[in-house]
C-alpha cells in the first residue's frame, strides 16, 4: 500500500506547533480535501468521502464507488482544500482554548499589559489576550505596557476563530483570591471566607471564620508584623481591608462589621430585619465612614439594615418619647419611671402592649390604662395625619410654584444615619 510521509509530516508539524491532536488535525485534512474534491473540474457525482490512513498516510477519496485522485485535483482545488484546513485548525485551537480557560472563570490570573484599546487593556496571557475593560478597572490604577497584573477571568466567549477572555480588577473575588495566595490557611480550610464586600480602590470588609480554636482568624490573615495584610494591599495599590470575625450572633457580627468604630450597643428587629446602632458622638464620622463607605460596607457584609445613632441622638429622642408620654391622661413623673423601667419607652409600647402586661406595672388601675392606650392609639393617629399633611403640602406647593413634582420622600423614624443592605 502505497504511503504518503509527507501528510504525516504534516500533521506531526501542525500538531507541535499549535498543540492541536493529531485526529483533530487528521479530521480537518479530511474535510479540507473532501472540500475540494467538491471543486474539481466536472464536480462530485454523489457524496465525497475521504479518509487518511493514520499510519502510512495514505489518502484514499471517493466519489461514490469511483476513486478520486488527489493529484489531479487542480489548483482552486488546491486552494480551497488550503483554507478549509487553516481554518479548521484556527478552530480546533480556539476550541483548545476556550476549555483550558472556561475552567478558570472566577479565578485570578497573571499576565502582562500589552498596550491599550479604546480605553481597555490588552493584557498577555501566554496562549490568549485578554481585555481588562475600563469598567472592570479601578480608579486610581495606573498601568503601562510591560507591567504585571492580576486579575479575574469574569468571563469568556468565542468570537469567530478567536477567544476573547474578560478580566476585572474590580471584583471582590480578586481578594479573596489575594487572600488565598497569602494565606495558607484558608486554602487548608482552618480558615473560611464567609463573605467579602467591596468597594474597589477605597475599602474591602471580609468576613472571617476558624475552624480551629487555637488558630485566631484575624491574626493569620494580618500576618507577622502585617506582612500577609501588606502585600495583598500592595496588589491592591493601598486599599483599605478591614477582617471582620464572623459570628452566627447577629449583634456580635454587626459590632465587628462597624469596625473600626466602637459600637457602644446594637439593637435588632428580626421582623423588620434593622439594626440599630449606638455609638459615642465623636465615633459617628468613623462609624459612617466617608460618603458613608463604612456603614454601607457593613450592611452589605451583615446583610442587616443598620441606623446608626448617636447618644446625643439618642438622649434627645428619649426626651420627645418622654413628653409624649407625659401627655397622656394620669400619667405622673413616678409612673414614667416605672414604665421605662419595665422596658416601656413610647407611645408606640404601650398602643402595642396588652392590658395584662400593663396591669402588672403597680399603680396602673383598669380604667388608667384603657385612657392611656386610647390616647396613645389617637397621637400615633395624629402623628401619621401631620407626616401625610406634610408631604399634601409639599406637593400643592410644588405645583402652585410649577415647580418639578418629585415623589414625597417618606418621614424618618428617627435622626440617625440609616443604610439599606444590598442584596
Amino acid at each position: 500500500m502505497p504511503g504518503n510521509p509527507e501528510i504525516l509530516r504534516l500533521v506531526e508539524s501542525i500538531h507541535r506547533e499549535k498543540e492541536v491532536d493529531r485526529e483533530i488535525v487528521f479530521a480537518a485534512l479530511e474535510s479540507a480535501l473532501a472540500s475540494a474534491c467538491k471543486k474539481r473540474p466536472g464536480g462530485p457525482t454523489s457524496e465525497i468521502v475521504v479518509h487518511i490512513d493514520r499510519e502510512s498516510g495514505e489518502i484514499i477519496a471517493m466519489d461514490g464507488d469511483v476513486r478520486i485522485k488527489i493529484e489531479d485535483l487542480g489548483r482552486i482545488a488546491a486552494q480551497t482544500a488550503k483554507q478549509v484546513l487553516i481554518q479548521r485548525v484556527r478552530e480546533a485551537e480556539r476550541d483548545i482554548v476556550f476549555d483550558e480557560y472556561n475552567g478558570r472563570i472566577n479565578k485570578m490570573i497573571t499576565g502582562t499589559v500589552q498596550r491599550f484599546d479604546r480605553g481597555s487593556l490588552i493584557v498577555n496571557l501566554g496562549k490568549v489576550e485578554g481585555v481588562l475593560p475600563r469598567s472592570e478597572t479601578v480608579f486610581n490604577e495606573n498601568f503601562t505596557p510591560g507591567d504585571r497584573v492580576r486579575a479575574i477571568i469574569l468571563d469568556i466567549k468565542k468570537k469567530g476563530n478567536k477567544v476573547v477572555i474578560t478580566l476585572s480588577r474590580t471584583s471582590p473575588l480578586l481578594v479573596k483570591e489575594l487572600f488565598l495566595l497569602e494565606v495558607p490557611e484558608i486554602s487548608d480550610r482552618i480558615i473560611e471566607i464567609k463573605d467579602i464586600v467591596r468597594e474597589a480602590g477605597l475599602r474591602t470588609k471580609i468576613g472571617v471564620s476558624s475552624n480551629d480554636s487555637k488558630v485566631d482568624c484575624v491574626g493569620a490573615c494580618v500576618g507577622v508584623r502585617g506582612n500577609r495584610i501588606n502585600n495583598i494591599r500592595n496588589e491592591l495599590n493601598g486599599e483599605r481591608i478591614d477582617i471582620i470575625p464572623w459570628s452566627p450572633v447577629a449583634e456580635n457580627f454587626i459590632v465587628s462589621a462597624m469596625s473600626p468604630a466602637e459600637v457602644i450597643s446594637v439593637e435588632l428587629d428580626k421582623i423588620e430585619k434593622r439594626a440599630r446602632v449606638l455609638v459615642r458622638d465623636d465615633q459617628l464620622s468613623l462609624a459612617i465612614g466617608k460618603k458613608g463607605q463604612n456603614v454601607r460596607l457593613a450592611a452589605r457584609l451583615t446583610r442587616w439594615h443598620i441606623d446608626v445613632i448617636t447618644e446625643c441622638q439618642l438622649a434627645d429622642e428619649r426626651g420627645k418619647m418622654r413628653d409624649e408620654l407625659l401627655k397622656l391622661p394620669s400619667m405622673t413623673e413616678d409612673m414614667l419611671d416605672r414604665l421605662q423601667l419595665a422596658g416601656i419607652l413610647s407611645i408606640y409600647d404601650i398602643a402595642e402592649c396588652d392590658p395584662e402586661e400593663l396591669a402588672e406595672i403597680s399603680g396602673l388601675s383598669p380604667e388608667i390604662i384603657q385612657r392611656m392606650k386610647e390616647a396613645s392609639e389617637e397621637a400615633i393617629k395624629s402623628l401619621e395625619v401631620a407626616g401625610i399633611a406634610a408631604a399634601s403640602a409639599a406637593d400643592f406647593e410644588d405645583v402652585v410654584t410649577g415647580a418639578e413634582r418629585k415623589p414625597a420622600e417618606p418621614l424618618p423614624e428617627s435622626n440617625s444615619d440609616s443604610v439599606e443592605p444590598e442584596n
